[in-house]
């Protein structure tokens, strides 16, 4: 098992950026697939952006080329790099290790776009 820890959440004007943070620790996160993921208040957690242990992305549509998801195994940490964001980008943000079918989740970090 792993532990995550986000970071990097806050407030911010329309347009604007943040860069969130996961630290993981317990085990090398080399093999894993990891993850972002966001819940809405009153909507279902969705995935914003995956990367794979050979560093292959994904992304929901809403965020393609302005969300960038990148990780450096080195330092067991994971990044999600968040531009012109949106009011619709609220919500709670979460990292995800998944290794077969094993599922860790850290805490959640709070994402408020609002003027």
């Amino acid at each position: 098992q792993v532990q995550l820890v986000e970071s990097g959440g806050g407030l911010v004007q329309p347009g604007g950026s943040l860069r969130l943070s996961c630290a993981v620790s317990g085990r090398s996160i080399g093999i894993y697939a990891m993850g972002w993921y966001r819940q809405a208040p009153g909507k279902q957690r969705e995935l914003v952006a995956g990367i794979t242990s050979g560093g292959s992305t994904n992304y929901v549509d809403s965020v393609k080329g302005r969300f960038t998801i990148s990780r450096d195994n080195a330092k067991n940490m994971v990044y999600l790099q968040m531009n012109s964001l949106k009011p619709e980008d609220t919500a709670v943000y979460y990292c995800n290790a998944v290794l077969f079918t094993f599922a860790s989740w850290g805490q959640g970090t709070q994402v408020t776009v609002s003027s």
